[in-house]
């Protein structure tokens, strides 16, 4: 097919459109939405029965573990979540800071996707194989996924793994906050199956004013800060606790949520279309400086036959 000057006007005309559109979209799933639900974990009620790893393997049908799920042994090392595990509990014996001795009572803490409000993982996916929610979930479309990976490089919580077993059909796996489940009306299977309703699942500003009322009326019980409520910009689950957070296995992070500052870059540089506009205006001279060059060798050829 022969490239024209037409055809490269509606090419321009197509990826600016697109541009665009994608920029509106990725715009619109950031804007904050106070009925998205949450989950509140107070870290002081949980006893690590371990009934929420099991009922998410359930759920997910994941494979089953080597170690079966009523075995207490494996909280005596720190795991993080896999493509085989959605959640996990960990046990903690914070160190009192105060007196310099080890707490005599361990804490134990669930860990899960975070459902940030500003997903990493969203905005550093090429392909929109991740999608944020208006309920609140971080949900993932393997259809779309190309296994860049980019996501797990972007997360500050480390939580998306990938399936390196599966040279053919790997995915990304991490929690999906039920959203099927939620979208029906349901529950995330971890908040209903726990026997201590250490987990409350509601409104995220629901959830907030309860964490508050919690730490007002148990003076000294809590730190006095929740995690999640501004961590990168704040997620979907919440957590009060006892201890400081850095000792209990979570990660100190800015409030600024991570993808502000690609974004920030990305959009100096698309501004007003600036970037396509240079890039076609290139391709455009290279064009005409190829028509230019073939034109010139045609008649140069035109030329010597008529010497001839």
């Amino acid at each position: 097919m022969k490239f024209n000057r037409r055809h490269f006007i509606k090419l321009t005309g197509a990826v600016s459109v697109s541009i665009l559109a994608g920029s509106e979209a990725k715009a619109s799933s950031k804007e904050a939405d106070e009925d998205a639900f949450g989950c509140l974990v107070d870290t002081t009620l949980c006893v690590g029965c371990r009934k929420c790893e099991q009922v998410c393997n359930e759920r997910h049908e994941l494979p089953k573990p080597q170690v079966s799920f009523e075995e207490m042994t494996v909280l005596e090392n720190e795991r993080r979540m896999d493509e085989t595990s959605y959640t996990v509990v960990n046990k903690y014996y914070p160190e009192n800071i105060g007196s310099l001795t080890w707490r005599t009572h361990p804490v134990f803490v669930k860990f899960q996707c975070m459902h940030c409000n500003d997903p990493s993982c969203v905005s550093a996916c090429i392909v929109g194989a991740l999608t944020k929610e208006s309920n609140g979930a971080v949900t993932y479309d393997a259809d779309k996924c190309i296994g860049c990976r980019y996501c797990m490089i972007a997360c500050p919580f480390q939580v998306p793994a990938y399936e390196y077993e599966k040279p053919l059909t790997p995915e990304v796996r991490k929690c999906t906050f039920c959203f099927n489940y939620v979208q029906d009306g349901g529950l995330p299977a971890c908040a209903q199956v726990c026997p201590r309703e250490v987990m409350i699942f509601g409104k995220k500003k629901d959830l907030l004013r309860t964490a508050r009322c919690k730490m007002k009326r148990n003076p000294g019980k809590y730190v006095d800060h929740i995690y999640g409520e501004h961590e990168v910009g704040g997620t979907s689950w919440f957590y009060i606790a006892s201890e400081p957070f850095n000792t209990i296995g979570f990660p100190e992070l800015e409030s600024a949520p991570p993808p502000r500052l690609t974004e920030a870059i990305q959009h100096g540089l698309f501004q007003f279309l600036a970037a396509p506009i240079g890039l076609f205006t290139a391709l455009g001279g290279v064009m005409v400086f190829s028509n230019f060059f073939k034109d010139k060798h045609q008649k140069q050829i035109t030329e010597s036959g008529d010497k001839e």
